[in-house]
Protein backbone atom coordinates (compact mmCIF):
# COMPACT_ATOMS: atom_id res chain seq x y z
CA UNK A 1 0.00 0.00 0.00
CA UNK A 2 1.59 3.06 -0.80
CA UNK A 3 1.41 6.15 1.08
CA UNK A 4 -1.08 8.23 -0.32
CA UNK A 5 -3.65 5.39 -0.17
CA UNK A 6 -2.37 4.56 3.75
CA UNK A 7 -3.00 8.45 4.45
CA UNK A 8 -6.60 7.99 3.02
CA UNK A 9 -7.68 4.95 5.36
CA UNK A 10 -6.29 6.63 8.00
CA UNK A 11 -5.41 3.26 10.26
CA UNK A 12 -4.06 3.21 13.91
CA UNK A 13 -0.89 2.51 14.34
CA UNK A 14 0.66 0.81 16.65
CA UNK A 15 4.92 0.86 17.62
CA UNK A 16 5.98 -0.51 20.87
CA UNK A 17 2.48 -1.35 22.19
CA UNK A 18 1.52 1.83 22.15
CA UNK A 19 -1.77 3.11 19.60
CA UNK A 20 -1.46 6.04 17.81
CA UNK A 21 -4.54 7.82 15.63
CA UNK A 22 -1.65 9.53 12.80
CA UNK A 23 1.66 9.47 11.85
CA UNK A 24 2.58 12.95 13.82
CA UNK A 25 1.22 11.09 17.22
CA UNK A 26 3.60 7.91 16.42
CA UNK A 27 6.04 10.08 15.99
CA UNK A 28 5.48 12.59 19.29
CA UNK A 29 4.80 9.27 21.50
CA UNK A 30 8.69 8.33 20.06
CA UNK A 31 10.60 11.77 20.54
CA UNK A 32 7.86 14.14 21.84
CA UNK A 33 8.08 16.23 25.33
CA UNK A 34 10.39 18.35 26.50
CA UNK A 35 13.59 16.30 26.70
CA UNK A 36 13.70 13.59 24.42
CA UNK A 37 14.62 15.85 21.31
CA UNK A 38 17.03 17.83 23.20
CA UNK A 39 18.87 14.96 24.43
CA UNK A 40 18.85 12.90 20.49
CA UNK A 41 20.50 16.83 19.00
CA UNK A 42 23.10 16.28 21.30
CA UNK A 43 23.87 12.75 20.36
CA UNK A 44 24.14 14.15 17.02
CA UNK A 45 28.07 14.29 17.57
CA UNK A 46 28.85 11.35 18.26
CA UNK A 47 28.77 8.44 21.86
CA UNK A 48 28.58 10.76 24.88
CA UNK A 49 28.71 9.45 28.62
CA UNK A 50 26.32 10.40 31.16
CA UNK A 51 27.77 13.08 32.79
CA UNK A 52 28.87 14.78 29.35
CA UNK A 53 24.87 14.57 28.78
CA UNK A 54 23.87 16.17 32.56
CA UNK A 55 26.65 18.69 31.28
CA UNK A 56 25.60 19.69 27.98
CA UNK A 57 21.37 20.22 29.09
CA UNK A 58 22.08 22.18 32.69
CA UNK A 59 18.07 22.43 32.86
CA UNK A 60 17.21 18.77 32.94
CA UNK A 61 17.17 17.01 36.58
CA UNK A 62 19.26 13.85 36.87
CA UNK A 63 16.39 11.37 37.24
CA UNK A 64 14.81 13.31 34.42
CA UNK A 65 17.56 13.31 32.31
CA UNK A 66 17.68 9.31 32.95
CA UNK A 67 14.31 8.39 32.67
CA UNK A 68 14.51 10.18 29.24
CA UNK A 69 17.56 7.86 28.25
CA UNK A 70 15.81 4.90 29.41
CA UNK A 71 12.59 5.74 27.28
CA UNK A 72 14.66 6.54 24.29
CA UNK A 73 16.49 3.10 24.80
CA UNK A 74 13.28 1.20 24.96
CA UNK A 75 12.34 2.97 21.75
CA UNK A 76 15.50 2.18 19.78
CA UNK A 77 16.44 5.31 19.25
CA UNK A 78 19.55 5.16 21.67
CA UNK A 79 21.89 2.77 22.51
CA UNK A 80 23.02 1.90 26.06
CA UNK A 81 26.71 0.96 26.76
CA UNK A 82 28.01 0.04 29.95
CA UNK A 83 31.54 -0.66 30.90
CA UNK A 84 32.63 -2.11 34.19
CA UNK A 85 35.86 -3.72 33.83
CA UNK A 86 37.86 -0.96 35.99
CA UNK A 87 36.22 1.79 38.37
CA UNK A 88 34.64 3.94 37.81
CA UNK A 89 31.12 2.39 36.06
CA UNK A 90 31.18 4.46 32.54
CA UNK A 91 28.07 4.70 30.90
CA UNK A 92 27.89 5.52 26.83
CA UNK A 93 25.07 6.66 24.98
CA UNK A 94 25.10 6.55 21.11
CA UNK A 95 22.22 6.94 18.84
CA UNK A 96 20.85 3.78 17.18
CA UNK A 97 20.94 3.26 13.03
CA UNK A 98 17.26 3.86 13.40
CA UNK A 99 17.81 7.18 15.91
CA UNK A 100 20.52 8.03 13.06
CA UNK A 101 17.19 8.60 10.97
CA UNK A 102 16.10 11.41 12.63
CA UNK A 103 19.43 13.40 12.27
CA UNK A 104 17.89 15.71 9.56
CA UNK A 105 14.90 16.22 10.97
CA UNK A 106 16.65 17.30 14.53
CA UNK A 107 19.04 19.50 11.74
CA UNK A 108 15.74 21.38 11.03
CA UNK A 109 14.39 21.81 14.43
CA UNK A 110 17.39 23.21 15.41
CA UNK A 111 17.35 25.61 12.70
CA UNK A 112 14.20 26.67 13.65
CA UNK A 113 14.85 27.43 16.82
CA UNK A 114 17.36 29.76 15.40
CA UNK A 115 15.17 31.72 13.41
CA UNK A 116 12.64 31.41 16.05
CA UNK A 117 14.81 33.10 18.40
CA UNK A 118 16.23 35.66 16.05
CA UNK A 119 12.03 36.47 15.02
CA UNK A 120 10.77 36.03 18.36
CA UNK A 121 12.96 36.34 21.14
CA UNK A 122 17.04 37.07 21.38
CA UNK A 123 19.85 35.52 22.14
CA UNK A 124 21.45 36.18 25.86
CA UNK A 125 25.10 35.92 26.35
CA UNK A 126 26.70 34.82 29.82
CA UNK A 127 30.11 36.28 30.79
Amino acid sequence: MDRKELFEKKPKIKINDKISWCPTSAAMELIGGKWKSVILTHLISGTKRYNELRKEIPGITERTLSLQLKQLEEDGLVVRKVFTKKPPLRVEYTLTEFGQTLVPILNLIIEWGLMAAETKGEFIFEE
